[in-house]
């Protein structure tokens, strides 16, 4: 059990360094500068969301984002405001109100892309083809058990 431990709070340590990294407001300040455009990182995830469904309702969007309803609601608001996304009724029912990309939206959506994988692949330059194929299946399968495993703090000296 203490071996299990010690290579869990490795992972988290890991995983610490990583979140902290993608956090990094230089690292977040050059990305905005190459791209021509500030959209904040939960923004961003909103983005895609929308860009893959096309267009989605509100609380489909903060589901696939994982998001708090209101604070889906700050996000596309701020991406309104900057002309990315738009509010507009939806096709099916006209009383149900979706999200879509604007034509900008998905130009600014394209351009973080582009400059995202561009430097993921300087990163992983070096890396043998398994190792990448690796790398993503262990990233989805951590993904899916974060989010299949409710997060319910223990009391300390547990």
């Amino acid at each position: 059990m203490a071996r299990t431990r010690s290579h869990v709070a490795e992972a988290e340590k890991s995983l610490e360094r990583l979140f902290r990294l993608a956090a990094n407001r230089k690292m977040y300040a050059r990305q905005a500068a190459t791209v021509g455009a500030v959209v904040a990182r939960p923004g961003y995830a909103l983005m895609r969301s929308i860009d893959e469904a096309g267009e989605i309702s509100m609380g489909d969007l903060a589901r696939a984002c994982s998001m708090d309803p209101a604070a889906t609601g700050r996000q596309v608001r701020a991406l309104e405001e900057d002309g990315i996304a738009e509010r507009v009724p939806g096709a099916d029912d006209g009383r149900t109100v979706v999200v879509r990309l604007t034509d900008e939206g998905r130009a600014v959506l394209a351009r973080i892309v582009d400059v995202r994988t561009s430097y993921l692949a300087k990163v992983l330059d070096g890396w043998p083809a398994h190792d990448r194929a690796e790398l993503i299946r262990l990233v989805d399968r951590l993904v899916d058990g974060l989010r299949a495993v409710p997060f319910k703090p223990t009391p300390r000296g547990e």
